[in-house]
């Protein structure tokens, strides 16, 4: 059994192939050479961060479905400062189009100092941005960035931090290793 925790930088599609026609995107391909290995849950194009790869079925749905509630830990640098309102409704539950959220862990955090993106996100100076983690059990189509955004502050940049005991700890964007399974 293989198990990879790659770092996936901003812009790089979840998958090997890109199947739109135009100019070609980065994809999986472009970083990991590995036969027979599969992502075990998905990350968005503008998102970055730890995405697990397996050659286990078995291992990629206790990964990937939320069935299993492995957690998920995001750092997310939003517009504005939330307030205590706002991440107690975070902790409580979001409702969004298609419902309430499952209760999530929620903090206010330092600036993280992780690597620069490119391209970087858009700033305004007369509106701060804060950094926030935030660790679901589930996970809805850029559940994440709809949940920031119902509570008022909208994600200008989203990394996935951990997964379960797995984490980014050590691994620049681009770069992957091999790590023990559950």
């Amino acid at each position: 059994m293989t198990l990879i925790a790659f770092n996936k930088p901003y812009g790089v599609l979840c998958q090997f192939t890109d199947e739109r026609t135009g100019p070609p995107r980065p994809t999986l391909a472009d970083y990991i050479q590995r036969p027979g290995v599969y992502p075990a849950g998905r990350l968005d194009h503008d998102s970055e961060g730890l995405l697990l790869l397996t050659d286990d079925g078995r291992l990629q749905a206790r990964i990937a479905d939320p069935r299993f509630k492995l957690p998920k830990t995001y750092l997310a640098q939003v517009e504005g400062i939330p307030d205590e309102a706002a991440l107690n409704a975070l902790r409580k539950g979001v409702r969004l189009k298609d419902g309430l959220t499952l209760p999530a862990e929620a903090a206010l955090i330092e600036d993280p100092a992780l690597w620069p993106r490119d391209p970087p996100i858009r700033v305004r100076k007369s509106i701060p941005d804060t950094w926030v983690r935030l660790t679901i059990r589930e996970g809805r189509n850029r559940q994440i960035r709809r949940m920031t955004a119902a509570v008022g502050h909208p994600t200008l940049r989203l990394v996935r931090w951990q997964i379960g005991d797995w984490s980014l700890e050590g691994l620049a964007p681009g770069e992957w290793r091999e790590v023990s399974g559950l």
